[in-house]
């Protein structure tokens, strides 16, 4: 159990500070050098791409030690299908959110040295309303994250099963959590992971603290509900992870 948290913990890191880091650092990256500035930023595509690349490359590294969940709502939506033992999730969420955090902090610590920066431009923080990218209502985020993460735990939940093509769980997940951000970024920058809402919200304090709660709650109904559906739509539960 200790090997799982570890790996939950550093794997969870590399998807906060690879995902966030890239909106942070990189999604909108000016060079002033020469007579014209010019925009070398890799945009909401790249974001999203980044995200599923920490996904897709962590699960190869850790899948084997801990299932590489990354996510409290992933691990739930695993108990809820069968997939994962409760006994083991209070750990698995502690680690993932502790992992989210401390890879936001080095995230911080890199930023804040650039001269200017401030914690006003959000700092990949997750937010309805005002704080949407897109101004969405809070009804709108709301069921984006529950849509978008119940069809990612049916990747997940569908990729892992044991009738599927052995090696390429990692690929289908990576590319749908890529597919999702294509999607979400707009809406509420987009969360799907309560953990990776966590960490940037804890420095951003005020309303990314304030607004937290949608992104704990939708994705775990979320989660849940593709926990339920998954075994129904395709028949005996796979053996537990």
């Amino acid at each position: 159990m200790k090997n799982k948290l570890i790996a939950e913990f550093f794997g969870t890191f590399w998807l906060t500070f690879g995902g966030c880091g890239s909106a942070v650092l990189a999604a909108k990256f000016i060079t002033t050098e020469g007579a014209t500035p010019l925009n070398l930023g890799i945009g909401l595509v790249g974001v999203a791409l980044a995200f599923g690349l920490t996904v897709l490359t962590t699960a190869y590294a850790i899948g084997h030690i801990s299932g590489c969940h990354l996510n409290p709502a992933v691990s739930l939506g695993l108990c809820v299908g069968g997939r994962f033992k409760a006994a083991e999730l209070p750990g698995y969420i502690i680690a993932q959110v502790l992992g989210a955090t401390a890879g936001a902090g080095v995230l911080y610590v890199i930023a804040s040295g650039q001269a200017g920066f401030s914690l006003e431009g959000g700092f990949a923080s997750n937010g309805f309303g005002d704080h949407s990218p897109g101004k969405y209502s809070m009804v709108s985020c709301f069921v984006a994250e529950v849509v978008l993460t119940f069809f990612f735990l049916l990747i997940i939940l569908g990729a892992t099963d044991s009738r599927a093509p052995k090696g390429f769980a990692p690929i289908a997940i990576g590319f749908g959590l890529t597919l999702i951000h294509l999607i979400g970024i707009p809406v509420t920058n987009l969360s799907v992971n309560p953990a990776r809402s966590t960490g940037p919200a804890i420095f951003v304090g005020g309303w990314a603290l304030q607004q937290l709660w949608l992104f704990w709650l939708a994705p775990l109904v979320g989660a849940a509900l593709a926990g339920v559906v998954y075994p129904l739509m395709a028949g005996k539960a796979d053996d537990r992870q």
